[in-house]
């Protein structure tokens, strides 16, 4: 028990002293010592039976609650790299006809690969044969797939929807345009410990105030009695040994992450728990964040158009890589693409062309001259213009989560808020609505942006929550001070993130934030469970007659109130926040 149960707190608090650190375990270990070292003593000496059994107790309830917090999620994973986004392995086209399967590490320029449906694009390739329709909304935030064309170059990260394509590599996987968001030195520093827990502060503080009750016992005794200075020392260093610190921390945590999972929103550690509550500023990606991926509503408002003229708009909507043009090519029924001429694009108004001698135009009211745009909140207008006619107009919406007026509502009442995102701003005013016009909004944003706004604000001082779903929000995940991704599916792939929410639960983020906030309560709570049992053994202990039978009853049935206590008042808060989400109206505030 002593040699290799307990050796790990030695080798945790020998490793916090070599950089001048009193962590947790640094009193822990010397209370195993102590009681080792005293018991051994006893009992080679027959002047008594030693205190094996606290020992015992201490090691067993510090190794069980270790265990309990640090059970992860077998089926999650938080740390991501670009590969981590790819297939293990991918096709390979031999000049014989054959297929081969090759890691994807090994891909080289000018290889020949086969892309399924659903697969991730691994490299910059050219697209050599079949339809693509390739979603990039991981990689650039735009919410709608983009159809390319023989000939045309499909970026890694970027994903097919459809039937098998071929594709001829361009550019290694290390060398193509998705590997540059790595580049950025967020990515290389080691921030599993973004901040050190305040239990480690908790311990010094219990660690001078233990050793200052010892040298008093010590000082007392060695003017009144002095035989009585070893066993006061010895019984004071055993008695307060801080295992209810850590145990509080352990199974308060332990518990939360496990009853958090329950409710969809999977915690990487214990660290995390304690970043979210101490946030002051929340930041939120748009497109599959608090929008509903791939399910804008599209109408159009005006005569209906003939086949020939859904042709010639989508033709031209076909050459811009615009998300409104995207949305436009979904939206009309498929056709052959058309060849257009004299093709214009003026960036964020429209496009123009001509197509078999017709001239059509695609875009805002002002590009069209037209003065004035029908009122649109919600969406985005684009409107037709075929041979100088005005036929109509394309209204586009996007699908917000259900609930985020609430949890807007929610969140502003304590949290700095901002939405960062890569799409246009035609959305603006509605998300003001719903936001409130305080809530700052940058739009247009690439991922390098990203990133700099959060360490911006990390700079003023601000702790921040990102929240995020894309890959495109890998970057800013993983630098802002907790990085929460949002997946409608949680066995997919998702960014680097310190915690995954699954999207059907966005709505009740507020209450899950909030009982992350309840860890400090649970564990002050705990602690004063610990200074009560404290202070009856100390009161035997500076006598200098702390007896074995008294130690071995005070250390389990304070381990066990710890224990019992912790995972009560989980539990409790955590059945309060389910019935709310239940919808029972008569849950415990």
């Amino acid at each position: 028990m002593f040699f290799y149960s307990a050796s790990e707190f030695f080798i945790s608090a020998w490793k916090g002293f070599k950089q001048k650190i009193v962590n947790i375990d640094a009193p822990i270990a010397l209370a195993v010592l102590i009681t080792f070292g005293r018991s051994f003593y006893e009992v080679v000496s027959g002047t008594g039976a030693g205190y094996f059994d606290s020992m015992t107790g201490i090691v067993f309830f510090m190794l069980i609650g270790r265990y309990f917090q640090g059970k992860t999620y077998d089926s999650l994973s938080f740390e991501r790299d670009y590969t981590s986004y790819f297939p293990i392995g991918v096709t390979v086209l031999n000049e014989n006809g054959t297929e081969t399967q090759i890691p994807v590490s090994k891909l080289k320029a000018g290889q020949r690969i086969k892309i399924h449906s659903h697969e991730i694009i691994p490299a910059d390739s050219i697209l050599f044969l079949g339809k693509a329709n390739i979603d990039y909304s991981f990689v650039t935030g735009e919410s709608l797939p983009v159809e390319k064309n023989i000939g045309e170059i499909i970026y890694a990260g970027g994903k097919q929807i459809g039937g098998a394509i071929e594709l001829e590599v361009v550019k290694e996987v290390s060398q193509s345009y998705l590997t540059k968001l790595w580049n950025n030195d967020v990515f290389n520093e080691n921030q599993e410990e973004k901040k050190e827990s305040f239990i480690h502060s908790v311990s010094r503080y219990f660690t001078v105030a233990l050793f200052s009750v010892a040298i008093a016992a010590v000082v007392y005794w060695s003017i009144n009695d002095p035989s009585k200075v070893w066993n006061a020392l010895t019984a004071v260093l055993i008695v307060a040994c801080p295992c209810a610190l850590l145990l509080s921390a352990t199974f308060t945590n332990g518990s939360l992450i496990r009853l958090l999972g329950k409710l969809n929103f999977y915690v990487k550690n214990a660290n995390v728990i304690e970043r979210i509550s101490e946030a002051d500023t929340i930041v939120f990606d748009k497109t599959g964040t608090i929008t509903r991926q791939q399910e804008a509503r599209i109408v159009y408002n005006g005569p209906d158009l003939s086949e020939t003229e859904q042709q010639l708009v989508r033709s031209l909507a076909n050459q811009s890589n615009h998300p409104l043009s995207k949305s436009i090519v979904s939206y009309l029924p498929f056709s052959k693409t058309l060849s257009v001429k004299n093709f214009s694009e003026e960036k964020g108004k429209g496009v123009s062309g001509v197509i078999n001698g017709v001239e059509i135009r695609l875009g805002s009211a002002g590009f069209m001259h037209l003065g004035k745009s029908i009122h649109n909140d919600d969406g985005s207008n684009v409107y037709v213009m075929i041979d100088g006619e005005v036929n109509g107009c394309f209204i586009i919406k996007n699908v917000y989560r259900e609930g985020l007026k609430n949890v807007a509502d929610a969140l502003r009442l304590n949290y700095k808020m901002a939405i960062i995102s890569g799409d246009n701003d035609n959305e603006r005013t509605k998300l003001e609505g719903v936001f409130g016009k305080e809530t700052y909004m940058l739009f247009n944003q690439k991922p390098e942006d990203k990133l700099d706004f959060i360490k911006s604000l990390q700079q003023q001082g601000h702790k921040t929550i990102m929240i995020g779903d894309g890959l495109n929000d890998a970057g800013a995940l993983k630098q802002s001070d907790v990085g929460i991704a949002i997946t409608d599916n949680i066995n997919n792939f998702s960014p680097a993130c310190d915690a995954i929410l699954s999207g059907e639960k966005f709505r009740w983020i507020n209450g899950l934030i909030n009982y992350c906030k309840k860890e400090k309560q649970i564990i002050y709570g705990s602690f004063i469970i610990s200074i009560l049992y404290n202070i009856v053994g100390l009161f035997f202990a500076v006598q200098g007659t702390l007896e074995p039978v008294i130690a071995a009853i005070l250390m389990p049935a304070s381990s066990i109130s710890i224990v019992l206590f912790t995972t009560g008042m989980s539990s409790f808060y955590y059945m309060n926040l389910k019935s709310k989400m239940n919808g029972n109206k008569n849950s415990i505030e």
